[in-house]
């Protein structure tokens, strides 16, 4: 059984699922996948409340290729497509993803359409944070800032040699009295 192998695109911002739709349609883009991981974010405004999907990386996009491909390949034609700035770590230094890094990237790109919904988590009598299941759970961690009101966990995920402050959203499931 042969591995996967997964590398980042830096990509103009805003502009991931296009960039993605493009290269499908103008590339050879059998043999790979790219992927834009998403989160979903309650948002309230003039008192309604919605749900919105954001990015968990704003400006890059995962390509995910059998073990045996080079990443050579596929190379020119994902540099001709518009949007597109570099690899990680430079276009003539390509790293692939892999330990620490890659657990995290795997942990989003495995989510159904790779968008982290909501996790659930109760609040202990010390007010302590434990996540029942969802995108938080075992990133407990690396939480920075708990919002209660918005629903929020400032979460921070390294990735390469920069750290990203990403917000994600939960539901608080109440204890039983």
């Amino acid at each position: 059984m042969s591995r996967k192998k997964y590398y980042a695109l830096q990509i103009r911002t805003r502009y991931e699922d296009s960039f993605i739709a493009r290269y499908k349609k103008e590339a050879d883009s059998s043999g790979i996948t790219l992927y834009f991981p998403k989160r979903e974010l309650r948002e309230r405004k003039n008192q309604k409340t919605r749900v919105r999907l954001h990015p968990v990386f704003s400006g890059y996009v995962f390509l995910e290729m059998e073990e045996e491909d080079d990443v050579i390949k596929y190379k020119a034609g994902l540099e001709k497509t518009d949007g597109f700035f570099r690899f990680l770590h430079s276009n003539t230094n390509i790293a692939e993803i892999t330990d620490r890094d890659l657990d995290i990237i795997l942990r989003f790109l495995k989510l159904k359409d790779a968008t982290a919904g909501m996790s659930t988590v109760m609040f202990n009598e010390n007010n302590r944070i434990t996540v029942i299941d969802g995108p938080l759970k075992e990133l407990e961690g690396n939480i920075v800032k708990i919002d209660r009101r918005k629903e929020r966990a400032k979460v921070r995920l390294d990735l390469y040699e920069d750290s990203f402050l990403v917000d994600l959203s939960f539901h608080v499931l109440e204890r039983q009295r």
